[in-house]
């Protein structure tokens, strides 16, 4: 009597990495990679061709985000089950791909052992979150969301933009950019500018990806 395979969908825009996840999935017993994706819109393309038990899915991805891609593939299929596989450990970044449904979270940097035993966990209907992660998805539970808005003036303040040039880019008063700051310095727990830019980049609430594309 034979145990089907769990067929996996691999989505991860670097080529090399992702052929490595292919070679090194394709020849251990139980696992069978069904599709490939260089990013995220390619990724629900191939969600709904191969009907994956298990996706694979980097955060950092060309046109679509990881996280939009998760959300909007659970849409369709609720029951899908995700593992992020990222280089990012901001506590931004967690939280945001847990609460739009990956069942793990794993760093480039764990063992073939460690991503095959989370798999198979995955695919048992279990979650898988290290103890580091778990930590640090801990302490961004303890704080409050930034709002919408709080967040434009916070990607401004990443940019390098003065007040007067926040206010002019968002079309509301110096007054309100100053209201805003002073609310997200508090939730962010930093005390001035500098320090809120710091934080928005080590936690990845805010995303260098954008600012790069926001220059070019």
């Amino acid at each position: 009597m034979t145990t089907e395979s769990i067929r996996v969908l691999i989505v991860e825009d670097h080529n090399v990495v992702r052929q490595g996840l292919v070679a090194l999935l394709n020849v251990v017993d139980g696992l069978t990679v069904v599709g490939e994706a260089a990013d995220g819109l390619e990724a629900i393309d191939q969600f709904r061709k191969h009907q994956p038990d298990i996706t694979l899915m980097d955060l950092r991805l060309p046109r679509l985000s990881g996280v939009e891609a998760i959300k909007r593939i659970r849409e369709e299929a609720p029951q899908a089950r995700f593992i992020v596989l990222t280089t990012y450990d901001g506590d931004e970044d967690i939280y945001r791909a847990l609460k739009a449904g990956a069942r793990a979270y794993l760093l480039k940097g764990m063992t073939s052992e460690d991503l095959v035993t989370t798999i198979r966990a995955v695919h048992a209907g279990k979650s898988h979150i290290p103890p580091a992660i778990a930590e640090r998805l801990a302490e961004r539970m303890g704080t409050e969301d930034l709002t919408p808005r709080e967040f434009d003036v916070l990607q401004e303040i990443v940019r390098g933009k003065s007040n007067k040039e926040i206010a002019a880019a968002l079309s509301v008063s110096e007054a309100t950019v100053k209201t805003h700051i002073n609310s997200l310095l508090g939730k962010l727990g930093v005390t001035d500018r500098t320090q809120a830019a710091t934080a928005a980049i080590q936690r990845g609430i805010v995303p260098l990806e954008s600012l790069r594309k926001a220059k070019s």
